[in-house]
């Protein structure tokens, strides 16, 4: 265990993360920041074109901002821990313990949680058996190899047209399939990839099969209003099919909502535990995107500032 007793712990590095970590230098909080990565999810983006003062940026140069940005102010009152992840957390005597799957220890008087979310798997038949064999989660890493090739996307929202109009760049064609009538992207991205020649839709649909030899050959979907089943001669599945948050080393000691969503007020990020406080995709609120992770960050180390100058230890 490490002897030092911080202000501060900040689970996570994305921009959440990363924002927590600024804000707590430039008020001078000695603070740990344990990270299994910086960038968060957008790392492995293609292209981030709605961080605000960017234009556009690829995920590999977001995460290099933020580390940059992080280190103009550390100094020696942030401490970075990478390749951490938290396994526990737990409260005895106003001090808060996080435990790390390497068996590390750290003690702080405050605790501010952006742990982001992993991407949710696909969960029918085949799919498990073909991932890395034409099943992917990472367009950035994997889309090249479908070179070509006829490959769908499986989910609506920003993240899967995100993915189509990195796929439509070098594959054949790309049909994106959804189990909901309206689609959840943001209407002028959805109005932009509807016109390339080679992007399909396939709207109230949802995936039944994934069919493969030794590779993915096809994907047996079903159109949920009349119940029938077609099969799409596809090489490359790209699953884009929400998030699951990263809360398991809190579920002993927070409210979570029913999606294990880290319960906040929105006023000031604090959580049902005084002296925790988060924001990003681990939280309950309405829209996660990078910039609304990053001001809920720099929400939450204010208020917590003020809570540590009200709450010092004799």
């Amino acid at each position: 265990m490490n002897d030092s007793t911080y202000d501060l712990i900040i689970i996570g590095g994305g921009p959440a993360g990363i924002a927590g970590g600024v804000y707590a230098a430039r008020k001078r909080l000695s603070t740990i920041l344990l990270a299994e990565e910086i960038g968060g999810q957008s790392a492995v983006s293609e292209g981030i074109e709605n961080w605000i003062g960017t234009i556009k940026i690829a995920g590999i140069d977001f995460a290099k901002a933020l580390r940059a940005h992080l280190a103009a102010y550390q100094q020696d009152v942030v401490t970075i821990c990478e390749h951490e992840r938290v396994t526990t957390l737990t409260h005895t005597d106003n001090v808060f313990t996080a435990t790390t799957a390497s068996g590390a220890s750290y003690r702080a008087r405050a605790v501010f949680i952006a742990a982001g979310a992993a991407r949710r798997k696909l969960d029918v038949p085949g799919a498990k058996k073909f991932e890395n064999k034409g099943v992917t989660y990472c367009a950035s890493c994997d889309g090249p190899l479908f070179s070509d090739m006829d490959v769908v996307v499986v989910g609506g929202g920003n993240a899967g047209f995100e993915t189509a109009a990195q796929l439509l760049a070098y594959t054949k064609s790309v049909t994106l399939i959804h189990r909901h009538k309206e689609f959840k992207a943001d209407p002028v991205t959805v109005e932009q990839l509807l016109k390339h020649p080679h992007m399909h839709t396939m709207v109230s649909t949802e995936p039944v099969e994934v069919k493969g030899d030794v590779f993915v050959t096809g994907l047996t979907v079903r159109n949920k209003e009349t119940g029938e089943t077609s099969e799409l001669p596809v090489s490359g599945v790209f699953v884009e099919a929400g998030l699951l948050p990263n809360t398991d080393f809190a579920k002993e000691l927070l409210a979570l909502d029913p999606t294990k969503r880290i319960v906040t007020n929105p006023k000031n990020q604090r959580t049902s535990v005084e002296g925790v406080w988060a924001a990003g995709d681990c939280t309950d609120e309405l829209y996660h995107q990078n910039n609304i992770a990053a001001g809920d960050a720099v929400k939450a180390i204010e208020d917590l500032y003020h809570w540590l100058a009200t709450h010092k230890t004799t």
